[in-house]
């Protein structure tokens, strides 16, 4: 007889229940054993770890940045105490619709929407999560009184103490300087700053830029202990490194000649630039272009400052000086002089005859007013700017490309190693770039002698700038040296200590023949401060000998010519070039040069002093 599963007895069903229960309990407990076990002896120490530091809060103490200085050793630039509104995102309300609405009240107390507030939390969390989020720093003290008797109102807000950009000589030199801003998160990705955090302030142009790792200095540390609510604890403030201010950075640039230069531009009312710069190192003087901008409102701009600044048609961000476009004018006609000397085109005797223009078919080229000067040699044609001359040489040369060969071994079109950010190098047309032009459908025409004529007389395609135009003069002046131009100096510690100099070498190194660089500043002598010269009512009574050329360029129909001035001085051996254009100015002696004269008394300040007192007192002046 069997027994049928239903009539096992209950006992025998109850224990096997039993049974597979405590079995799962028991594999259970052994999971959670090996748990515990794996938690408290192979990571425990990591743990620990973890935990300790839950109750700690680390943050950046930013240093202060370094001064910038004047070749003078007086400040241009230095960091002030200023006030920060910052928030505590641990103290925001719970409640979102409460949250929404106090980041809504303090972004209305900062220029700031809800979005760009939520968005500023969130890309400082990120890198410091649980530190005091900067909203904006220099806030008025009307805005601290304000939190502080609404203090109801904007939990979490509080004000701290931050270094701030000063400027004490105004808006001085300010395309040189540059501003500080907030790092971008295309910044945050350069190499250079795998070191920055958002949040923190890094040169925005000019040399705050260039030499922003000498200047930010080093950042300090603060750790503080927390309670399980993130606030502090009473005097658990755990550690504590200072900040290391940044170093201090001195220019080339001579106050007196940078002020001057901003000054002979501003009175002409018109938009333009300068440079002055040492012929033989290319240490900059001064570099100013106009309309300018004052930098302390770079600070801390409102978006509607952003946007008056860049919607400006007077565009007074842009320094003409090193990013302008334009056409020479006779300036040019220096370069056209070396490349037809140096190659044989001419020699210092060659006779050119001018008839008051030079015709190619049906298309003539004249000289300005309409002027004839008959047989010419370079001298005379320099000191009178006489345009059919050097039409011709650019004829002469259109084939062979030798104008161009000069003009690009001068620099111009290319970079010149300046230590300021420049977001152009201009165009120097040349053939294969119009014939490429041509067959892309980008021109109506390829390239022509017409082309060649044009740019012999700084006309034309060519776009190139005051700083350009000065490494070409100086190295004429110099005997053939392409130098860099820079306007950093020195490194200096707090105590002005120097720590590092700045001496970059030359570019490139020219064979210019003796006799041709002679005879070319001869012509440009001439022109200043000859009887018959361009620029002779300006300069003929400054009692320092110069070599200059006037530049008047053709910018299109319905607009004024440009002027342009380029000078070296002294006479026969400059030291010294200054290149200043003024657009709209007229003619090259009408607005550059008497601006190029203001500048250059600047530079040789002392020396004419010197002279008006031995004139004084009846003695002879030697140069």
């Amino acid at each position: 007889m069997y027994l049928r599963n239903d009539d096992r007895p209950q006992g025998s069903r109850l224990s096997l229940r039993i049974a597979v229960l405590g079995g799962v309990a028991v594999a259970l407990f052994g999971i959670l054993f090996f748990r515990l076990w794996n938690l408290q002896v192979l990571s425990g120490d990591k743990y620990l770890a973890e935990a300790k530091n839950n109750r700690t809060r680390s943050f950046k103490v930013i240093a202060p940045r370094g001064e910038i200085l004047g070749r003078d050793g007086k400040v241009l630039v230095d960091s002030r105490s200023a006030l920060a509104l910052q928030v505590n995102t641990a103290k925001l309300p719970e409640d979102p619709a409460e949250e929404r609405a106090e980041l809504a009240r303090i972004g209305s107390l900062v220029h700031m929407s809800l979005r760009q507030v939520r968005r500023k939390i969130s890309e400082e969390e990120e890198v410091a999560a649980g530190a005091p989020v900067t909203l904006r720093q220099d806030v008025g003290f009307d805005l601290v009184a304000y939190i502080e008797e609404n203090q109801q109102m904007f939990p979490g807000v509080a004000v701290q103490r931050v270094f701030v950009r000063h400027y004490p000589r105004g808006t001085l030199a300010a395309h040189v300087l540059g501003s500080v801003g907030e790092i971008s998160e295309e910044e945050l990705e350069e190499a250079r700053n795998a070191d920055l955090e958002p949040g923190e302030m890094v040169g925005k142009g000019g040399v705050e830029t260039t030499y922003n790792r000498y200047l930010r200095g080093q950042a300090g540390l603060t750790k503080i202990q927390v309670n399980a609510l993130g606030e502090p604890t009473p005097g658990g403030r755990l550690i504590e490194v200072p900040p290391t201010p940044g170093e201090n950075l001195k220019l080339t640039i001579d106050p007196a000649v940078q002020e001057a230069g901003e000054s002979a531009l501003a009175a002409q009312g018109l938009p333009g630039g300068f440079i002055t710069m040492d012929v033989h190192n290319g240490q900059i003087l001064g570099l100013g272009s106009s309309p300018s901008f004052d930098p302390s409102e770079l600070i801390t701009p409102t978006q509607a400052q952003v946007n008056a600044l860049y919607r400006n048609e007077s565009a007074p961000l842009l320094d003409r000086a090193t990013e302008g476009e334009y056409p020479t004018g006779s300036t040019f006609k220096i370069i056209t002089a070396l490349a037809a000397l140096e190659n044989g085109v001419i020699t210092p005797n060659s006779v050119i005859n001018d008839p008051g223009q030079l015709c190619l078919g049906e298309e003539c080229f004249e000289n300005a007013e309409g002027a004839a000067y008959g047989a010419l040699t370079l001298v005379p044609a320099l000191e009178v700017s006489d345009d059919v001359f050097f039409y011709t040489l650019g004829l002469d040369m259109w084939k062979t490309g030798e104008l161009q060969q000069w003009a690009h071994q001068l620099g111009i079109g290319r970079p010149t190693g300046i230590d300021i950010p420049v977001n152009t190098d201009g165009l120097l047309p040349t053939r294969h770039w119009r014939d490429q032009l041509f067959k892309e459908g980008e021109t109506e025409r390829p390239w022509s002698s017409g082309d060649n004529i044009q740019l012999a007389t700084g006309q034309g395609d060519l776009q190139t700038n005051p700083l350009q135009m000065a490494v070409a003069y100086a190295a004429l002046g110099n005997g053939g040296t392409v130098v860099t131009p820079h306007l950093g100096l020195e490194i200096e510690d707090a105590a002005g200590r120097v720590q590092k100099e700045f001496a970059p070498g030359p570019r490139r190194h020219l064979k210019i023949d003796p006799g041709t660089r002679s005879v070319i500043l001869e012509g440009l002598h001439d022109a200043a401060q000859g009887p018959g010269g361009t620029s002779h009512v300006v300069f003929d009574s400054f009692p320092i000998p110069v070599a200059g050329k006037t530049g008047t360029a053709e910018r299109g129909v319905g607009r004024a010519d440009q002027s342009w001035y380029a000078v070296l001085a002294p006479y026969p051996d400059p030291r010294i070039v200054t290149v200043v254009t003024i657009e709209e100015g007229g003619f090259g002696a009408e607005s550059a040069a008497p601006a190029a004269k203001t500048i250059l008394e600047a530079v040789f300040r002392h020396k004419l002093e010197a002279t008006a007192e031995s004139e004084g007192e009846g003695e002879t002046p030697t140069e």
